[in-house]
């Protein structure tokens, strides 16, 4: 310009479209109607926000669980730049910015509506799980160990009775 004035347009092949996902999780089965609703208020949030949402998903599971099948698919579809959840623990319970950060370094985010801490019967819950899963895995690893001596005795066996 005559002016000495430079504008300087954005092109809209820098910014790649917003692709959401809503993430709606609760712990258990009867809490099964609590999950509807936690995806119709994500919903209201994201309209109020104006965002097209692409898609909703809906999981029952642990949040100390880390193989959410419904959440590893969302994980691995790197087409989705935004995931709204309701609290960060709907998303997990451990390793939060892990996975913030990794998305992040994908060009993607998360957005997590309330802030506020968790209730101390989700606090409860999630102890109970870790307890289960530790004691899961122990009972496991002794079933597994019975099972490896006895198989271990019967290859002895058969070695010991071709040779005889």
């Amino acid at each position: 310009m005559p002016t000495g004035t430079i504008i300087i347009t954005e092109s809209d092949d820098d910014v790649r479209p917003q692709k959401i996902v809503i993430y709606a999780r609760v712990s258990s089965s009867e809490n099964r109607p609590n999950l509807h609703s936690q995806a119709d208020r994500l919903v209201g949030y994201c309209a109020a926000k104006g965002y097209q949402v692409n898609k909703i998903v809906k999981e029952v599971g642990s949040g100390v669980n880390d193989n959410r099948k419904q959440l590893q698919k969302i994980l691995a579809d790197t087409s989705f730049t935004v995931i709204v959840v309701e609290h960060k623990d709907r998303l997990t319970r451990f390793g939060f910015n892990y996975i913030e950060t990794l998305l992040e370094g994908q060009g993607r985010r998360i957005e997590v509506v309330n802030l506020a801490e968790n209730s101390k019967a989700d606090l409860r819950e999630d102890l109970v799980a870790i307890i289960y899963s530790f004691c899961a895995g122990l009972y496991g690893q002794r079933r597994g160990k019975r099972k490896t001596e006895m198989i271990t005795k019967e290859l002895l066996d058969e070695g010991d009775n071709a040779v005889s």
